[in-house]
């Protein structure tokens, strides 16, 4: 036999299905801290949200690559320090040789200077970064990319700096009792040091442009994770103070509903 129902528990019965369904919505807002969750809920906020999301994702991967190409040029600096200090030792050594009184101690200032110019070769060797080397002279080089598109881009590119075949400084081999040899070798050194010190601008220079372009990503990424955000994030105090109002207004429907079931009967008992 079908259940009838009164025009007052009808209405009480709607607006306790109403406030269970709003309860519903409010508890997954409270429990995943978003009022947006899906294209369903707001299909503008939700996909205005995902696109600043996924550039976020973007930058943070050239923020990556930033960081290996600030790891590079750091690599390939100390490389330029190093050398320039042994290049300096070695014009001491070669100036010690234009005065040098015997053959035996032109020899021997002649061997410490040809191992100095060993270690400057060695030295450019070893300042590769993850099998990249810029001071090798064979044409390696990075390409830094800054934005998500991929438009933006700086590239690194590395120089010789062995010390017969880049800075141009020949061994001792040539030095000869007249010292002209030497005065050649100095000559060549301080050219090298002019060389080596215009290179560490360079790096200096590409070093800044990418750590600038590092702090700005960050602001960025932050300024677009804000913004998804703010089109989706619930506000918890709200949905709180709203899971209060509605757990009242459902006690409040059941009473209600009740007080009209009991009314109904109240009449069906007059029959």
């Amino acid at each position: 036999m079908p259940v009838t129902l009164t025009a007052g528990m009808r209405s009480n019965l709607f607006q306790l299905q109403n406030t269970t369904a709003l309860m519903k919505t409010t508890q997954v807002r409270l429990s995943t801290g978003l009022k947006v969750n899906s294209a369903l809920d707001d299909p503008v906020a939700f996909f205005a949200a995902q696109g600043h999301t996924q550039r976020a994702s973007d930058l943070a991967g050239r923020k990556d690559s930033m960081g290996e190409a600030v790891g590079l040029v750091n690599a390939a600096n100390n490389g330029i320090e190093a050398i320039t200090d042994l290049i300096q030792a070695a014009k001491s050594l070669a100036q010690a040789a234009q005065s040098a009184t015997t053959t035996t101690e032109q020899a021997s200032l002649q061997t410490q200077f040809n191992t100095m110019l060993d270690n400057i070769t060695t030295l450019g060797t070893d300042s590769s970064y993850k099998g990249t080397n810029l001071l090798n002279g064979t044409g390696e080089s990075l390409v830094v990319t800054f934005d998500a598109a991929g438009s933006k881009t700086l590239t690194l590119t590395g120089f010789d700096a062995e010390v017969n075949t880049g800075l141009s400084v020949a061994d001792g081999s040539s030095w000869d009792g007249t010292g002209t040899n030497v005065a050649t070798c100095i000559t060549n050194l301080d050219s090298a040091v002019t060389e080596l010190r215009t290179e560490s601008k360079k790096m200096a220079n590409n070093l800044s442009i990418i750590t600038t372009r590092q702090d700005f990503t960050d602001r960025m990424i932050n300024t677009l994770d804000d913004g998804a955000a703010n089109l989706t994030n619930a506000d918890m105090n709200e949905e709180s103070a709203n899971m209060l109002m509605l757990q009242t207004r459902q006690a409040l429907g059941t009473t209600s509903l009740s007080l009209a079931s009991q009314a109904a009967q109240s009449v069906l008992r007059l029959f």
